[in-house]
């Protein structure tokens, strides 16, 4: 059910990979400007997967290393709470604090485990980042990217992102090739919230996170 998905998440770890070779010599002097959306998505891009081709060994040693990597230097720039409420749309009134609260972690931890899944399939793509736009007083912002893969047609990208209100920006939503990934997964909650009951959900969640990261899922899948 969660196919499409991990689908769009896998079209975001071709953007951000192909920054490896040219951010690995200097992933530590990376600024993150969190005011400016566009630089915020260009440079976490650059410096988680830095850290990606670093930890390298780390990796083919213990796959569930990706987890580590996703946590420390993507999250910290992903509004997962944000998403987390809307994903569950209508129902988000129907929980109590404790539900709330619980759900926003078990969906944080899906979202890890889903995006270090995603990072085992980077072929070498290459990625050109639309120009920046004027962005004074938005509150929301999309990032548009384009994916160029040799043989095969570009990939269209849009990241979401939106402004705090300290003023700084966080991602909360990937549109790939006009299918967002919020609203895809608002459908699949909604529809297992009103079938099972938050807690039935939450405990899927919490499985899915525990699940291992596979680096030759992929493989077989293709």
């Amino acid at each position: 059910m969660f196919n499409k998905f991990f689908r769009g998440l896998v079209l975001v770890s071709t953007v951000v990979l192909s920054f490896i070779a040219q951010a690995a010599d200097n992933a530590a002097d990376i600024e993150i400007d969190r005011t400016n959306p566009y630089a915020l998505v260009e440079a976490v891009s650059q410096k988680t997967f830095a850290r990606f081709n670093q930890d390298k060994q780390l990796i083919a040693d213990n796959p569930d290393h990706l987890k580590v990597i996703v946590t420390e230097e993507l999250m910290p720039y992903i509004d997962y709470k944000y998403a987390s409420y809307k994903v569950l749309g209508q129902y988000l009134r129907d929980t109590t604090k404790d539900e709330r609260a619980r759900f926003v972690d078990a969906f944080r931890g899906y979202l890890i485990s889903t995006y270090a899944q995603a990072f085992t399939e980077y072929t070498d793509q290459t990625v050109e980042f639309s120009p920046a736009r004027d962005f004074a007083g938005e509150k929301m912002v999309n990032v548009n990217v384009r994916i160029i893969d040799k043989g095969r047609p570009d990939i269209s990208l849009q990241f979401k992102a939106r402004r705090l209100k300290d003023g700084t920006w966080k991602a909360f939503d990937l549109v790939a090739e006009g299918v967002s990934l919020l609203s895809s997964k608002k459908s699949e909650i909604t529809n297992l919230v009103r079938q099972k009951g938050i807690e039935s959900v939450i405990e899927m969640l919490i499985e899915r996170t525990e699940t291992h990261i596979d680096l030759s899922a992929n493989e077989q899948a293709n």
